[in-house]
C-alpha cells in the first residue's frame, strides 16, 4: 500500500482511511476533548497526508506513526492558534459571559472522576512530554513508532515518557483530592429529610423520636 499511496493511488487513500480513520479520531478526541474538533483533525490528517505523499519514504513497515505524526502536528497548530485567539479576546472588553472549553469537557468526555483529573493534569505538562505520553498509552505506539512519528531518537521518547507519567501520577492524585475535598464542602451541612410528621430538630439538637404511645387499659379489655 506505501508505494501504491506514494504514486497517487486513490484506491489506496480509501484503505488507509479505512485502515486508520478510527484510531485518528479516538487518539484526537482524546487530546481535545471536543468531538467536531477531532472530526476536523482525522480529514486533515488524510488530506495533509495526501498532499505530501511523495515524502513518504519508500520503506518501513506501517504507515500509522506518520498518520499520527501528521495528526500531532495539526493540534499542535491549532492549540498555538486557540491561545493567539484567546490573547486577542483577551484584551477585548467582556461584555458577557462565554463559554468556556473547560465547561462542557465533563460533558465531552466519560463522566468519569478518574478520567477528568487526568485530563486536567495532563494539560498543565510540558508540550513535548504531553505528546509523547498520549502517543505511547493513548494511541498504542511502541517507543520506536513514536519516536518516528514525532522525528526524535527513541532515548528521548523514553525519558520524556518516564517523565510525563511520573508528573502526571504526581497530578493526578493532587486533582483527585482536591475534587473530592471540593465535594466533601459542598455536601456538608446538607440535613436529611425529617420523617414525615415528625418535628423539625432545633438548631444543634438531635430529632425527637416518636414513641407510639401505649394502649389504654380499656383498649386491652376489649380486644
Amino acid at each position: 500500500m506505501r508505494n501504491r499511496f506514494r504514486g497517487g493511488d486513490r484506491d489506496a487513500l480509501g484503505e488507509l482511511y479505512d485502515e486508520h480513520a478510527q484510531v485518528l479520531y479516538r487518539y484526537a478526541l482524546r487530546v481535545t476533548g471536543d468531538w467536531a474538533e477531532a472530526e476536523d483533525i482525522v480529514s486533515a490528517t488524510f488530506l495533509e497526508a495526501w498532499r505530501g505523499r511523495e515524502k513518504l519514504r519508500p520503506d518501513g513497515d506501517g504507515l500509522r506513526p506518520w498518520l499520527l505524526g501528521i495528526a500531532t502536528n495539526l493540534m499542535r497548530r491549532n492549540a498555538r492558534a486557540r491561545r493567539r485567539r484567546e490573547s486577542a479576546l483577551a484584551r477585548v472588553p467582556e461584555r458577557g459571559s462565554v463559554p468556556d472549553f473547560a465547561d462542557d469537557l465533563v460533558t465531552r468526555l466519560a463522566d468519569t472522576e478518574q478520567l477528568r483529573a487526568a485530563h486536567a493534569a495532563l494539560a498543565r505538562l510540558r508540550r513535548r512530554d504531553r505528546e509523547v505520553f498520549t502517543l505511547v498509552v493513548w494511541a498504542g505506539l511502541d517507543y520506536a513508532a513514536a519516536a518516528e512519528a514525532l522525528g526524535v531518537p527513541v532515548g528521548t521518547v523514553r525519558s520524556r515518557l518516564s517523565r510525563a507519567r511520573t508528573r502526571l501520577r504526581e497530578l493526578a492524585d493532587a486533582e483527585t483530592l482536591a475534587t473530592r475535598a471540593r465535594t466533601v464542602r459542598a455536601g456538608a451541612g446538607r440535613p436529611f429529610a425529617a420523617e414525615r410528621g415528625a418535628p423539625a430538630a432545633a438548631p444543634g439538637k438531635p430529632v425527637p423520636v416518636r414513641i407510639p404511645a401505649a394502649r389504654s387499659s380499656t383498649q386491652e379489655n376489649h380486644r
